[in-house]
């Protein structure tokens, strides 16, 4: 229990020295195309925000701004009280991890953890102390001597990682650093990188498109498209209480279920779906959308809807059953000894405040829900 509490204590002091990161009304075009639009943020001192959109959305050009490798149209960035906008990147104190590592192949493991510190002139024998701190900090001590040809991806990426924090900097940012792994070492990375952020309590902004990494790494996910900040949230918030149709359909996997539809007379209709809501009377396009975890396959005529198995898989911890529904492939989650034929015509089933609906013509989410049946 000391042993514990002491080191709970240390990573506290760390984490007291993290700072906060400040964006506001940041801008950034290439051409004619806008890119990052009005990004705010607040990023709390030690906080792991990620930065969650599809290619192209803006969240990489955002990150370089941060770092200073791309300049800024109009807007601010402020490290804990210092304004950063225009300063230049090496004076930022902010260390980048890339998603190609970017290390340097001529040099050894030790080398390139050691070169920040070698470029500030740091003595040596101090280098080297830090080296092994930083090296064991991501289980790489024994690999020292070693060049960065000899190593795997997920090697090459502790690598990466040990130099940015043998500098210590005030923040890391980090560009999809895990992409280029195999799905075994991602998922494994992902808890290390989790676990070593938790201890050394940094500030941190992750950007990727992979939203199971934002949902396991991240103490608030910022989810961008076209530029524009869709919503900023815990991920639990942000999966179980989606603003609009791209969060709903960008956040989960497999992705929400969208039925097409309309509200007529307070009521959801679309092709043999007739179900009474509340909080709405009329909407000419409407979308039903409903998580593959919250609904079950039942008997046909038993559920909210019928529709026709189009195919089962076990992947071990459950049975992903896609059952068809006009133009919809819809996802249902069921129990892994769960055995059903394809082409079997079935009912679909949810309880009403699993459902959410949406107004398809703009997107956003209708304050309305299914009455519960």
């Amino acid at each position: 229990m000391n042993h514990n509490g002491a080191a709970k204590q240390s990573a506290g002091t760390r984490k007291s020295d993290a700072k906060r990161l400040t964006v506001r009304n940041l801008n950034k075009s290439f051409g004619s195309v806008h890119v990052v639009k009005d990004l705010d943020l607040d990023v709390e001192p030690g906080e792991f925000l990620v930065l969650l959109g599809p290619s192209g959305c803006g969240k990489t050009t955002a990150l370089r701004m941060i770092a200073g490798l791309e300049e800024v149209d109009s807007g601010s960035i402020v490290l804990g009280d210092t304004d950063v906008t225009n300063v230049l990147p090496k004076y930022r104190d902010v260390a980048m991890v890339f998603q190609s590592y970017a290390l340097y192949p001529h040099k050894t493991v030790e080398e390139n953890i050691g070169f920040p510190l070698k470029v500030r002139g740091i003595k040596k024998e101090e280098r080297a102390a830090a080296v092994r701190e930083a090296a064991a900090q991501v289980h790489m001590e024994t690999l020292l001597d070693r060049y960065p040809r000899q190593l795997s991806g997920g090697q090459r990426q502790r690598v990466a990682l040990g130099r940015a924090i043998i500098r210590r900097p005030s923040v890391f940012l980090m560009d999809e650093p895990l992409s280029n792994l195999d799905a075994k070492l991602r998922g494994f990375m992902r808890a290390e990188l989790k676990h070593m952020q938790h201890d050394l309590g940094v500030t941190t902004v992750y950007v990727t498109h992979d939203q199971i990494e934002a949902m396991t790494l991240a103490h608030r996910v910022a989810i961008i498209n076209h530029g524009v900040l869709q919503q900023l949230g815990t991920p639990r918030e942000i999966y179980n209480n989606p603003v609009n149709l791209f969060v709903a359909g960008f956040m989960g996997s497999p992705p929400m279920n969208f039925v097409e539809g309309q509200i007529k007379n307070g009521r959801f209709i679309s092709d043999g779906v007739d179900l009474a809501i509340t909080g709405v009377k009329e909407v000419a396009r409407a979308t039903l959308g409903f998580r593959a975890e919250d609904a079950v396959v039942v008997d046909p005529g038993k559920g909210l809807f019928d529709g026709r198995v189009y195919t089962a898989e076990l992947t071990g911890e459950q049975t992903l059953v896609t059952v068809s529904k006009g133009d919809a492939n819809l996802a249902i989650k069921m129990p892994k000894d769960f055995e059903i034929d394809f082409h079997s015509e079935v009912g679909v089933n949810f309880a009403g405040g699993q459902g959410f609906l949406f107004d398809l013509e703009s997107g956003a989410r209708l304050d309305a829900q299914l009455k519960a049946t």
